[in-house]
């Protein structure tokens, strides 16, 4: 059922459409058919009954304007959907002299009130009352007496007021617990989408950050092999060998990645063992061996004791700054300088000077920068990076180190 039909439940027809008040009214649907069927039986049997009883005390065109009348009013209730409120305060007039149009009045009474709110209907309430007090005077029946037949008119009156207010009541509720399920249901779906969408940025940068470091090597090897086709054999071999290391690494960091988009649910993701400060020395060797003079300083006697997550970050802004530093800087030695203790943090540096010759062009989009400054942002520290004042480029970080 959508938005549109569920709305018919709680507003005349001629309202309901999509159009609003003026619109086309809609077609009635079998259940309207059946619905409006139904009212319309059970008005005309309660008008045959109210007609047969004043039959017993009136004259014969008396009872022959009654049927005449309820008639009319039972064929009136198929205008109930257009014309609630105004068809509802003509059968309560009607009603007040007609006796078989009483059951006509109770109907429009109970469609009005299942679809107006009762600052609407209150009115049109207190002009049946007024017309079951008044039919007890202008139509008496001689059995009932005068105080029975208005306390059983008010009652039937309030009762069926009392009903569609109720079902209109229950309708907004059920209209309003759909709501609230499908704005949860919505909000879910958007929450899941966000999720899937941290989820997509964060193995971004985690790709970016693991294989930036190995490409790198790739490309700088490579471009030298290009540009110095007549190297000595044994520096083309050492080239060629950290190309291959370089790649098959990459192909390694690859797989752990991908293995944890297969498992989510697993830790680590993969076989090999994530980076942590212990490593910090591996990655600065690693560097060594690919033609970088690198210089380690740091303070950091046991680095086993730095959290797990510190130290991975730690890691990264180390290798991101080599990385950096080979592409931007190639020949530069680079500096590593690691301070920190317990409950005053810790702080990495990557530094190095401007190169000596000219800088060749290698691809690179900054996005590794940002990456990291969101990643010490989530760990409780800052980054900062740019140009050095003794020229060269720096790269600072301070992150919490709890005691």
């Amino acid at each position: 059922m959508t938005r549109t039909d569920r709305q018919r439940w709680l507003l005349p027809s001629h309202l309901a459409g999509p159009g609003g008040p003026g619109a086309a009214r809609p077609r009635r649907t079998v259940r309207d058919w059946v619905v409006d069927t139904t009212v319309f039986l059970l008005a005309a049997f309660f008008g045959l009954l109210a007609a047969d009883t004043s039959a017993r005390y009136n004259g014969d065109l008396v009872n022959v304007l009654d049927q005449i009348g309820g008639a009319l009013a039972c064929c009136a209730l198929w205008l109930r959907r257009r014309w609630p409120t105004g068809l509802a305060a003509v059968l309560a007039v009607a009603g007040a002299l007609v006796p078989a149009a009483a059951g006509a009045m109770l109907a429009a009474l109970f469609s009005v009130a299942v679809r107006r709110p009762f600052r609407d209907i209150a009115w049109i309430l207190a002009l049946a009352l007024a017309g079951a007090v008044a039919t007890v005077f202008v139509r008496p029946d001689p059995e009932t007496g005068a105080a029975l037949g208005i306390v059983l008119g008010v009652s039937l009156t309030l009762m069926v007021t009392a009903w569609g207010m109720l079902v209109r009541a229950r309708r907004q509720l059920v209209e309003a617990l759909r709501e609230r399920a499908d704005r949860a249901e919505a909000e879910a779906e958007l929450r899941a989408a966000q999720a899937q969408r941290l989820a997509r940025e964060a193995i971004a940068r985690e790709m970016h950050d693991v294989l930036a470091h190995r490409l790198t090597l790739l490309s700088v090897h490579a471009g030298a092999l290009e540009f110095r086709p007549d190297a000595p054999p044994e520096q083309i071999a050492r080239a060629a060998g950290v190309i291959r290391d370089s790649a098959h690494d990459a192909l390694q960091d690859l797989r752990e990645i991908i293995g944890v988009l297969r498992a989510p649910g697993e830790d680590g993701g993969g076989d090999r063992p994530q980076p942590t400060l212990a490593t910090l020395g591996a990655l600065v060797d690693e560097s060594r061996e690919a033609g970088t003079e690198v210089v380690l300083d740091t303070t950091v006697d046991d680095p086993g004791s730095v959290p797990a997550a510190t130290g991975r970050t730690v890691y990264r802004i180390a290798q991101e700054g080599l990385t950096n530093a080979r592409k931007h800087a190639p020949g530069a030695p680079v500096t590593v300088v690691l301070r920190g203790r317990p409950g005053e943090g810790l702080t990495v540096e990557v530094r190095n000077p401007a190169p000596d010759g000219p800088v060749p062009h290698v691809p690179g989009s900054g996005q590794g920068l940002i990456g990291l400054s969101e990643r010490a942002a989530l760990a409780g520290g800052r980054l900062d990076h740019g140009p050095a004042p003794g020229g060269g480029f720096a790269l600072v970080a301070w992150l919490p180190w709890p005691s």
